[in-house]
């Protein structure tokens, strides 16, 4: 199993920066892939950025150019650099672990952490 915790959410104004991290713990060797995704209220969940053990990267076409997402491989870290904040990107972001489970691959989930961006 894999545990994952957030960290770095906040309010920041609209034009502003912020940085989102996570940590994974447990049986992280089994992990495939790590990624971002985000629920605003009365909307699905939906991805933000997802980023290989092999360091390829996929946006969510609402954040393309504008987040960046990485990874520590060694520290089971992964980041979110958001840039450029619009108030439509107030939402719960929660990290998620795509983990191989023998021929079955399983998704595991963070708590959330809350960002807001309000002037």
């Amino acid at each position: 199993q894999v545990q994952l915790a957030e960290s770095g959410g906040g309010l920041v104004h609209p034009g502003g920066s912020l940085g989102l991290s996570c940590a994974a713990s447990g049986s992280v060797s089994n992990i495939n892939a790590m990624g971002w995704y985000r629920q605003a209220p009365g909307k699905q969940r939906e991805l933000v950025a997802v980023i290989t053990r092999g360091g390829a990267t996929h946006y969510g076409t609402s954040v393309y150019g504008r987040f960046t997402i990485s990874s520590d491989n060694a520290k089971n870290m992964v980041y979110l650099q958001m840039n450029n904040l619009k108030p439509e990107d107030t939402a719960v972001y929660y990290c998620n672990a795509d983990y191989q489970d023998g021929l079955e691959l399983v998704d595991y989930w963070g708590k959330g952490t809350l960002v807001t961006v309000s002037s």
